[in-house]
C-alpha cells in the first residue's frame, strides 16, 4: 500500500498525528505482516510568511494572530502540550520559535530521493517541538540531515539553491486538488483520505479497508441454479480424486 501524508514541520497536530498513524499502522501489520507499506511525506506550509530568523515565540505569535496577547497564546500552547503528552511527546512549544519551513521541506524531498525521508521527518519534528531548535537555520538543517545519513555536501548544495521548490509547489497543488484545507492529511492508495490527527483505531480500520479492497474475495456463482452443480455451487469438473459424473 502507498500512503501519502501532507504535513508541516511546525504543525503541532502533525507530530501527534504521526504518532497515532504509526500506532494504527503497527496494529494493522500485526494482522497482515506480509503487507508492504510505502510512506511518502508531502509538503504543506501553514505559515509561508514566517521568517527565517525567528522573532516571536509561538505563544506571542498566537496571541497576535488570534488576540488576547501572550497570555492567551500561552493558554493555547498549554492545551496543545497536554494533548501531545497523551501520545508520549513532551512538547516545549512554549519555548519554540516561529520559523519558516520551506528549506526543511526541500531537504525532505532530497531525503526521499536518498531513502531516508521518514528518518529526517522525525528528526525535524523532534528538533522543533522537543528541542526548540530553529528549523529554518541552515546549520541546524545540515546537522540533522547529516545525522540521518544525507551527504553533507549535497545538503549544502540544495540549501544554497532553490532545488525541489517545484516539488513543494506540486505537493501543495495536489493537496488542494484532494480538497485538503489543513494538515495532517493522509491519502491511502489514492482512494481513502483521512483528515486530521485521528485516533489510531481509525487509521487501522482505514488500512484494513484499503487492504481488503486491493484483494477482493472471490464470489462464487451458480449456487442454487438447477444444473449439475452441487450444494456448494460446484459444477461438473475433474479433481485429484477423479471426475464428477
Amino acid at each position: 500500500m502507498r500512503i501519502e501524508i501532507w504535513s508541516d514541520i511546525v504543525c503541532p497536530w502533525c507530530y501527534i498525528g504521526k504518532r497515532r498513524f504509526e500506532a494504527g499502522l503497527a496494529a494493522f501489520l500485526e494482522h497482515h505482516p506480509e503487507a508492504e507499506v510505502e510512506t511518502h511525506w508531502r509538503s504543506f506550509q501553514l505559515d509561508p510568511g514566517a521568517p527565517e530568523v525567528a522573532t516571536d515565540t509561538i505563544a506571542e505569535h498566537l496571541g497576535k494572530k488570534y488576540g488576547g496577547g501572550p497570555a492567551a497564546g500561552q493558554q493555547m500552547v498549554d492545551r496543545m502540550e497536554a494533548a501531545a503528552a497523551e501520545e508520549g511527546l513532551l512538547y516545549r512549544l512554549s519555548q519554540a520559535q516561529r520559523s519558516n519551513t520551506v528549506d526543511a521541506h526541500r531537504l525532505l524531498h532530497l531525503a526521499a530521493d536518498q531513502g531516508c525521508q521518514d528518518e529526517l521527518k522525525e528528526a525535524l519534528l523532534a528538533a522543533y517541538f522537543l528541542h526548540t531548535e530553529n528549523v529554518a537555520d541552515h546549520g541546524v538543517l545540515t546537522r540533522l540531515a547529516h545525522e540521518v545519513g544525507l551527504d553533507e555536501q549535497r545538503t549544502r548544495e540544495v540549501l544554497a539553491s532553490d532545488e525541489y521548490a517545484d516539488a513543494i509547489e506540486a505537493d501543495i497543488r495536489q493537496a488542494a486538488a484532494y480538497g485538503a484545507t489543513g494538515v495532517p492529511f493522509f491519502v491511502i492508495d489514492g482512494r481513502y483520505g483521512v483528515a486530521g490527527a485521528q485516533p489510531a483505531e481509525l487509521f487501522t480500520q482505514t488500512l484494513e479497508r484499503a487492504w481488503a479492497d486491493s484483494r477482493p474475495e472471490l464470489s462464487m456463482v451458480g449456487a442454487g441454479v438447477q444444473t449439475t452443480a452441487d450444494e456448494h455451487g460446484h459444477g461438473d469438473a475433474c479433481g485429484p480424486e477423479g471426475c464428477a459424473v
